[in-house]
C-alpha cells in the first residue's frame, strides 16, 4: 500500500520509519524530505513516479516523526543511513531527489556513496548557509532564527519549545485560505490542491508531533558547514529552481550550479518555492532517470 509505513532497524538499534509512493517495482529514489517536514511529503512524487515507473523510498530523518532521535548528529550522519536503507531493501544503485531543505541530504548523499547514486536532482534547495557571506537571498523568518541564533540560542530554542503545541495541531481546513494568503499566487494556487497542501504542510505538522528537539537538530543542521565541497561531488546533479523562490533565492542556485562538476541547472520562470516541485514533478523525475551516469 502506497505510503504506508514501515520501520528500519539501524545496527545501533535506532529506527528509520519509511514510506514509499509509486511503483513498488520500479527504479528506485530515495527522497529527501524538507524542513520541518516528515516521510509523507514524498506524496506529490506518487502520480507521476506511477506514470514513470518509480519506486519513491522516503525516510524520516533522526529525531522526525517515526525515526528514532540521535543526539549531536552531524549531515554527514545521513550516507550511512541511506546505505543501510538500501542494504535492507537489497538495492544496488539509486537516484536522489532532494526537495528544500532536503537538498544538503542528497548533495551528502552523492559525495559519500558515488558507486552507489546514480544521480541525483534537487529542487528549490537549501544553499549550505554557513558559508554564505550575507543572508539577504534567505526567507526573512530564516534570517531571523540565524541571527537569534548568534545572539540569543537559549531564547532560539526556547520558541521553537513554545511553538511546538500551535505548529503540531492540524488546521482546520475553512482556515486553510488564511495560511494559503501568506503565500504568493503562484505558491498558494498550487496548494488549494487538497492533497498538494497535505503533502506539504500536513507532513511538517507531523515532525512537530513529538518532541521539538528533532526538528530543532534537524534545523541546526542547516546552519553548520557540510563536512565537504559542492567542489567534490562528481555524481552528476540536475538542479531546479523557481526564479520567483523567495525561501532560497534562485541566485544561490546559481551559485551552487557553477560549483558543482556535473551540473544541469534550470530556472523556472514562473514558479515558486512550492510551485516548482510540485507542477513540474513529472519532468523532474523523468529527467532524473534519463540523465546519463
Amino acid at each position: 500500500m502506497r505510503g504506508e509505513t514501515k520501520i528500519v532497524r539501524l545496527e545501533s538499534g535506532a529506527q528509520i520509519a519509511v514510506a514509499e509512493y509509486g511503483d513498488p517495482e520500479g527504479a528506485p529514489i530515495f527522497f529527501c524530505h524538507g524542513w520541518p517536514s516528515s516521510r509523507t511529503m514524498a506524496e506529490i512524487t506518487d502520480t507521476a513516479a506511477c506514470d514513470l515507473g518509480l519506486r519513491i523510498i522516503s525516510p524520516d530523518r533522526p529525531g522526525i516523526r517515526g525515526s528514532s532521535f540521535m543526539a549531536k548528529r552531524k549531515l554527514l550522519d545521513w550516507p550511512p543511513v541511506i546505505r543501510h536503507l538500501a542494504d535492507e531493501m537489497h538495492i544496488g544503485q539509486f537516484r536522489v531527489l532532494g526537495i528544500s531543505g532536503g537538498a544538503p541530504y542528497a548533495y551528502a548523499t552523492a559525495w559519500a556513496l558515488p558507486e552507489r547514486v546514480k544521480a541525483i536532482a534537487v529542487v528549490s534547495g537549501a544553499p549550505p548557509i554557513a558559508e554564505l557571506e550575507t543572508h539577504g537571498d534567505l526567507l526573512k523568518m530564516y534570517r531571523w532564527m540565524l541571527a537569534l541564533r548568534e545572539s540569543h540560542p537559549r531564547l532560539l530554542a526556547a520558541s521553537f519549545r513554545i511553538a511546538r503545541p500551535f505548529v503540531s495541531v492540524k488546521l482546520p481546513i475553512r482556515l486553510r485560505p488564511l495560511l494559503l494568503k501568506l503565500l504568493q499566487p503562484c505558491d498558494a494556487d498550487v496548494l488549494r490542491e487538497t492533497r498538494a497542501f497535505e503533502s506539504c504542510f500536513e507532513s511538517a505538522r507531523q515532525a512537530w508531533g513529538g518532541a521539538a528537539r528533532g526538528v530543532m537538530a534537524d534545523a541546526e543542521i542547516y546552519a553548520t558547514p557540510w563536512g565537504f565541497p559542492l567542489e567534490e561531488i562528481q555524481v552528476p546533479v540536475r538542479l531546479w529552481h523557481g526564479i520567483k523562490d523567495r525561501t532560497f533565492s534562485y541566485r544561490l542556485a546559481e551559485g551552487i550550479a557553477a560549483r558543482l562538476p556535473h551540473c544541469a541547472y534550470r530556472t523556472l520562470e514562473d514558479e515558486g518555492h512550492y510551485s516548482a516541485p510540485i507542477r513540474h514533478m513529472h519532468e523532474i523525475l523523468a529527467d532524473l532517470v534519463a540523465t546519463p551516469e
